[in-house]
């Protein structure tokens, strides 16, 4: 592999590097080069706090590759991914804490132990069955003595759409949860009431000096929180993931807000020198446009 004829030779030669196939232990080798010191100065400077926000920006890459439908788009990015782990891996391996083979083998041993239906005495019928062993064999493996532990190790960095979804389900496992969708359906109700009843006192408030407005907007926050957590809740019941759904709906929102900056243009307008009447007719224009095409 490696190549002598360079001035400063690189560990690797020619074909190495033109190669068209590589194993998981090259992609190894080359990271362990790359933060040596005769390679890349970025890579070298990494931490593992430093790669925080790498790791969760390449995750939600390759999740909008799998929305995008595109294999080869969707092959890239879980490169990407993995590139994360290799590094980290290296990170710790300097440090001398694991290695990227020590990755593998907890993965490995978590997969085997996690799915005693298959490997083991335990029995699943069903993709339900086999999540409650899961589930079970998860709480024995991280110690917990009671269901609030599950809740609260449910990481905190998880976007807030999806990490109440989750504490959502880990309380309904022992039964804690509405019997059907019109319970969570009353609470948003009983939660919008009080935001109004809240903003209404607390703004009368700061209007008597009687409160400072960061109080009254932390109050309205609390409320605000609870409504969400409650839409949350009732997304749950219908089998709707939220945090998904709020994302297609915003994208479908740059969507028709894009259309309607089109309309305006076409008809000579800037968003200053329209109304609200205006914009709201050809946001209904755009809406009618993209029923249309879904007939079609």
């Amino acid at each position: 592999m490696f190549n002598n004829s360079r001035q400063d030779p690189l560990p690797f030669d020619d074909s190495f590097i033109n190669q068209d196939r590589y194993a998981i232990d090259d992609l190894v080798e080359i990271m362990a080069f790359l933060r040596s010191d005769r390679g890349c100065p970025w890579d070298r400077e990494q931490t593992h706090a430093s790669l925080k926000k790498n790791l969760l920006e390449e995750a939600y890459e390759a999740i909008d590759a799998i929305d995008n439908g595109i294999p080869e788009k969707l092959c890239d990015e879980l490169g990407d991914v993995l590139l994360q782990v290799v590094l980290h891996a290296q990170l710790a391996r300097e440090a001398g804490q694991f290695d990227f083979n020590d990755v593998v083998r907890c993965i490995c041993r978590k997969m085997i132990s996690r799915h005693t239906h298959i490997f083991g005495q335990d029995r699943a019928a069903s993709p339900e069955e086999a999540l409650d062993t899961w589930e079970k064999n998860k709480l024995i493996e991280k110690g917990h003595t009671s269901q609030a532990q599950v809740l609260q190790d449910v990481p905190r960095v998880l976007p807030s759409l999806h990490r109440s979804f989750k504490v959502q389900q880990k309380a309904a496992q022992v039964g804690f949860d509405w019997d059907d969708a019109s319970g969570p359906l009353a609470k948003i109700n009983e939660e919008l009431e009080e935001i109004m009843k809240i903003r209404a006192s607390t703004q009368q408030a700061v209007e008597k000096g009687e409160m400072r407005q960061e109080i009254a907007d932390r109050a309205v926050a609390g409320e605000v929180g609870d409504f969400l957590f409650a839409a949350v809740n009732y997304a749950r019941h219908l089998n709707v993931q939220p945090e998904i759904a709020l994302n297609q709906s915003t994208e479908k929102f740059i969507r028709r807000f894009s259309r309607v900056e089109e309309l305006a243009g076409r008809q000579g307008f800037a968003w200053n020198e329209m109304s609200l009447a205006t914009m709201n007719q050809l946001w209904e224009q755009a809406k009618e446009e993209e029923q249309a095409d879904k007939e079609k």
